[in-house]
């Protein structure tokens, strides 16, 4: 008689020491976003903030985030029968990614909203829901932003800002005054020229009827070109102007709006951005002729304000995987939580992502007062908006790669989701100009108007006395404006973008966060690499803090 053998084990190992999904969390528990929130006078919106955080943290939309950058946008120029329709399709996820945004008030609501804080309400609204997906955060922020551009032709902005402004996501091309609510985008850049607009080769000319062109010549970077208006650049006879061009006429037929291709980007992936062209293309007068990049540069501030925020909450998305990564994974015999160097590289982080927040939410605080008539806020606006869009996005890249390595292996490979992270983070810097233009932003606007610098100086003296380390940083920021040149640009406005987070933080944070910002960022008592505080530092009350982390 023949014996059988034993079933072998149907698997080789157990899976064990290895971090939970980190799926349902709520994304709005973060003390430093809660707490500007209120002082930034948006505290009457925390109840609809914490239920966003989470819905933006739940299984549901994190899962929505994933399929719709695994199933990319597809460009389809031609239906069926040869007709040219110029569409591009999207994963149901990305609809309903969009749907929660536009409802939840992220895309332009907040210009019909009277209450003090509306605008610090939405960026905190996108401070939380950008957890779930950061694509779908570009026409939303376009969408916002087109609104006071839009305003300089009041009849426009009679007929189309209900409907930017409105709460019900309504997809598909259609004529724009019959649907329940429009999304805006915006054309400037072309190949020849990139930030130097004035170098557009689109030509405007007028038609007979009053206020009407017609448009031709190609874009380089329209993203969301499934957007219903699009804020336009050409050159018209008197000059550079804006024109407003919808995706469908009045009459119900398309507009000349052809687009080439799709752009095949490093990150961003479930947002389309295409190049398209205008040949014959109707387009409306927006402001005076030859006045383009006035009118738009409104818009660009909004936008700008959005890659801070976007920025910032890429940061604190990837500390949280990051922390959870740590409380659940052991290495030589202990919780990585509990290992020093472990909690040195976590706190080195929080304390970025802290200052990149805080920044954030007084930005947004600015942009409403300004929008409300405070002249000192729009001054400080105009040049805080510049010096944290160029600090706060080059500081994006770097600190996702680092909470990616703080998973190890399992951060490299795309099911952990920092892949995506990582390779969204550059793109914060490079929209709406590179760090040189918004550099040398940053010295136009101390050159041209005075109240600039002045408003400036006023927000660091608020800190005045507080921290010795932050009153010899604002010295040394006042003699380097004397001796500021191009080639120094960056310099001076990263010693402003420090100088401001450390105040910020110095008034409003806690000791062990403002002292160890200041110990390292300010004094030097730090190395070139995250996880390089000294051992002076508070580790256990900054932790504490941003991760909620015990000894």
């Amino acid at each position: 008689m023949v014996s059988t053998p034993a079933p072998l084990p149907s698997t080789t190992h157990d899976v064990t020491n290895q971090a939970p999904p980190l799926a349902p969390y709520d994304a709005s528990e973060d003390v430093a976003l809660l707490e500007g929130l209120r002082r930034e006078g948006a505290g009457w919106a925390e109840p609809d903030l914490r239920r966003l955080g989470l819905l933006a943290g739940g299984a549901e939309a994190q899962e929505w985030g994933e399929q719709a950058n695994r199933h990319e946008p597809e460009l389809r120029t031609h239906d069926r029968w040869g007709n040219r329709v110029d569409e591009v399709e999207f994963h149901p996820s990305w609809h309903r990614l969009m749907r929660v945004a536009v409802a939840e008030g992220l895309a332009g609501a907040p210009w019909a909203d009277g209450r003090p804080g509306a605008h610090v309400a939405r960026t905190a609204g996108g401070l939380v829901w950008g957890h779930s997906e950061a694509g779908h955060g570009c026409p939303t922020s376009m969408t916002y932003a087109a609104v006071p551009a839009l305003r300089r032709e009041p009849e426009l902005a009679k007929v189309y800002e209900p409907l930017l402004t409105s709460r019900e996501y309504d997809p598909g091309l259609r004529v724009p005054t019959q649907k329940r609510g429009l999304l805006a985008g915006m054309g400037m850049t072309e190949k020849q020229g990139g930030s130097d607009v004035r170098t557009n080769t689109t030509v405007a000319a007028p038609t007979s009827e009053p206020g009407v062109y017609t448009l031709r010549g190609h874009k380089w970077f329209t993203s969301a070109p499934m957007c219903d208006v699009f804020l336009v650049l050409a050159q018209a006879p008197g000059g550079l102007s804006c024109f407003l061009v919808p995706r469908v006429l009045p009459d119900g037929t398309r507009n000349a709006f052809r687009i080439q291709r799709l752009k095949d980007k490093l990150g961003n992936r479930s947002n389309a951005s295409s190049e398209p062209e205008f040949d014959g293309t109707v387009a409306w007068l927006v402001g005076p002729e030859g006045q383009g990049v006035k009118t738009i540069i409104e818009m660009v501030n909004c936008t700008r304000l959005d890659c801070v925020m976007a920025s910032a909450t890429l940061m604190r998305r990837t500390l949280v995987e990051a922390g959870h990564h740590a409380r659940h994974r052991s290495a030589f015999g202990a919780r990585l939580a509990d290992q020093p160097l472990m909690r040195n590289v976590l706190a080195d982080l929080a304390l970025e992502s802290e200052a990149a927040t805080t920044l954030t939410l007084r930005l947004a605080g600015a942009a409403d007062r300004a929008v409300r008539g405070d002249e000192g806020e729009r001054a400080f606006r105009r040049i805080a908006t510049a010096v944290g869009k160029y600090w706060v996005t080059k500081r994006g890249p770097a600190f996702t790669a680092e909470a990616l390595e703080c998973l190890g292996g399992n951060g490299y490979v795309e099911d952990s989701g920092m892949p995506r992270h990582y390779r969204e983070a550059p793109l914060l810097s490079v929209w709406e100009g590179s760090g040189n233009v918004n550099a040398l932003d940053v010295l136009r606007a101390l050159t041209r108007d005075a109240r600039t610098a002045e408003a400036l100086f006023a927000e660091l003296a608020l800190a005045q006395g507080a921290d010795a380390r932050l009153d010899a940083a604002v010295a040394r920021l006042k003699d380097g404006l004397a001796t500021a040149s191009e080639s120094s640009a960056r310099r001076l406005v990263e010693a402003m973008a420090l100088a401001l987070q450390a105040s910020l933080l110095v008034r409003h944070a806690p000791p062990a966060v403002a002292d160890a910002f200041c110990a390292t960022r300010l004094a030097g008592d730090w190395g070139h690499a995250f996880g390089t505080l000294p051992d002076s530092a508070d580790l256990e009350g900054i932790l504490g803090r941003a991760l909620g982390f015990g000894h």
